[in-house]
């Protein structure tokens, strides 16, 4: 591969012509121009294929126990300049709280798979699955199962919600593995995913090949994946089966995993009243799900479902605990409990999916679809037009039955 430069052993980056197409990424608070990204001209086949034979080579070098050392010295690495990242992760949307979910949960993935892996794995190249199986009655022939390297690379396709722990928790076990890892973050907040891996980078630690981060849309990644390779991709249930209805995996067998989005319920038993504590458990655990990460997580209450004799009481209590915990603006304003989404595109996204939301019979009771007055970056009260903020919004349906609100997800602060 020499007319193609390895930018993670070079400790070097590519960067696209003055000329390439490129995709703006803004602050989701203010609106401001964060940075560029482009793929035009990348050699994403040499990058695959870079992997699939130095990244190889290097990994498959190491033991399970030495990887998982060099896991945990990635996750010091990271605890040292933890705080860029966090600020970076405000410019996303995300609050102090927010970020820690994704940084420090992050770095913990990195702990974790690295105690297991010395604690739970031979230290050795190869894990050895069972005893001894005879495999002819005079003893002559005999077999032994072992868990050994794929020959391909990892490929992850990431969510925008979580760019540093939803890239390492399946770069963690790729890597113990001896798999080298393609990440291709979601570019709305892919600059903190590449601010992760830079820093990885810089430490010196990554064995060659290791690691590697695509930036921007890759239409022809699938065409370039083979026998060995592995998908790792979290986002939409519909972009889910689109990519894995692909000829490279129906027949040429790669293997993909899914993550997709979800319409977690959380059900009000008709003995927790008004007063009791588990109905003021209910309601705090479904106003902090509509709120934390501006509701952006799969594991986010969308349905709640309650007794009709209660409905009203839920109504009026979620109203005063938002009205009472939830501050909603720039996360880098003291006091900001719930930021932006995203980007604006996922904004605009959200509130059409209300919209099919209200089609279907679903009335407003909590919030509004008009932009939200929120504490602004310099500290001052007021519209963000450039912002992606939403209010928190509770729908309600008085048809259980209503099919919309048990399959459409408005991917933020939004719970029916």
């Amino acid at each position: 591969m020499t007319d193609y430069l390895p930018s993670y052993v070079q400790n070097d980056w590519w960067t696209p012509s003055s000329s390439a197409r490129t995709v703006e990424v803004r602050d989701a608070s203010t609106g401001d121009l964060v940075t560029l990204v482009s793929t035009d001209g990348l050699d994403l086949a040499g990058a695959l294929e870079y992997a699939r034979t130095v990244g190889q080579q290097s990994l498959g070098a190491l033991t399970f126990h030495q990887r998982a050392v060099l896991l945990k010295q990635f996750a010091l690495a990271l605890t040292e300049r933890k705080d860029e990242l966090y600020a970076l992760s405000s410019r996303t949307g995300a609050t102090k709280n927010d970020s820690w979910v994704d940084i420090d949960g992050g770095i913990g993935v990195l702990f974790s798979y690295s105690g297991k892996g010395r604690r739970e794995l031979p230290n050795s190249r190869v894990h050895v699955d069972g005893p001894v199986e005879p495999l002819s009655k005079d003893g002559s022939f005999l077999g032994r199962h072992v868990y050994t390297t794929l020959p391909g690379v990892a490929v992850q396709i990431n969510a925008f919600n979580f760019p540093v722990w939803g890239s390492l928790e399946k770069f963690a076990p790729a890597f113990l593995a001896g798999m080298p890892t393609l990440v291709k973050p979601a570019t709305p907040t892919g600059y903190l995913a590449e601010a992760m891996v830079r820093i990885l980078v810089e430490s010196g630690l990554l064995p060659a090949g290791s690691l590697q981060l695509v930036s921007g849309s890759v239409p022809d990644l699938f065409e370039n994946l083979r026998l060995g390779d592995i998908v790792g991709f979290t986002g939409s249930a519909s972009t889910a089966e689109s990519l894995k209805a692909h000829a490279a995996v129906q027949t040429g067998g790669v293997r993909f995993t899914a993550e997709t989005d979800s319409i977690n319920a959380s059900v009000l038993g008709t003995d927790a009243v008004e007063g009791t504590p588990e109905f003021d458990a209910y309601v705090r655990q479904l106003v902090t799900e509509m709120t934390t990460k501006a509701g952006q997580k799969c594991t986010a209450i969308r349905r709640a479902i309650v007794p009709t004799g209660s409905a009203d009481a839920v109504i009026a209590a979620v109203q005063a605990r938002i009205a009472e915990k939830t501050v909603l603006g720039d996360p880098r304003v003291e006091g900001v409990t719930m930021g932006p989404l995203a980007s604006t595109a996922q904004r605009d996204e959200v509130l059409r999916q209300v919209g099919r939301l209200q089609e279907a019979g679903g009335q407003i009771v909590v919030g509004t679809t008009d932009a939200p007055e929120v504490r602004r970056v310099d500290g001052s009260a007021g519209f963000s037009p450039h912002g992606a903020f939403v209010s928190p919004l509770l729908l309600r349906f008085d048809d259980p039955q209503t099919e919309a609100a048990h399959s459409v997800e408005a991917f933020g602060p939004v719970s029916s």
